[in-house]
């Protein structure tokens, strides 16, 4: 759970595991309702880190391995094939979790926003997906 419950802190958050899972050499999808707020999200990972690095990426619907892009932003439900670290932003559990061999749910401070992630811990918990908190 990030405290702060500004969206830039959540998103902020978003990049710095987006950065270690690509770092690792994994594939991260990661999902958004919110299509303004996923732009805002691109803008960033043009800038983590230093002034000469970034986080490959791009906005669209198809999964890391297949197009080949490290990092996919989606509006979408969810993967619709394998993928390492599904970083879900939504307000639902994706379609198709199961695709993801790890799910990372970002939590803020936002009461509506805590409500949901209540909600989506139930309803992992009870299709049986092993669980962890991590406070930020």
């Amino acid at each position: 759970m990030v405290a702060d419950p500004s969206p830039t802190a959540r998103l902020a958050v978003t990049c710095r595991i987006a950065d270690k899972a690509w770092q690792a050499g994994s594939t991260v999808l990661i999902q958004h309702d919110d299509a303004a707020e996923l732009g805002r999200l691109d803008a960033l990972l043009w800038t983590v880190g230093n002034e000469h690095s970034f986080i490959p990426h791009e906005i669209g619907s198809a999964v890391p391995e297949l197009s080949g892009t490290p990092v996919i932003l989606n509006t979408g439900a969810g993967p619709t094939a394998a993928v390492d670290v599904l970083i879900n932003l939504t307000a639902q559990i994706p379609t198709q979790p199961e695709l993801a061999t790890r799910i990372i749910e970002i939590i803020d401070a936002d009461p509506a926003r805590r409500a949901a992630g209540r909600v989506r811990f139930k309803a992992y918990r009870d299709r049986g997906f092993a669980l962890a908190t991590h406070d930020l």
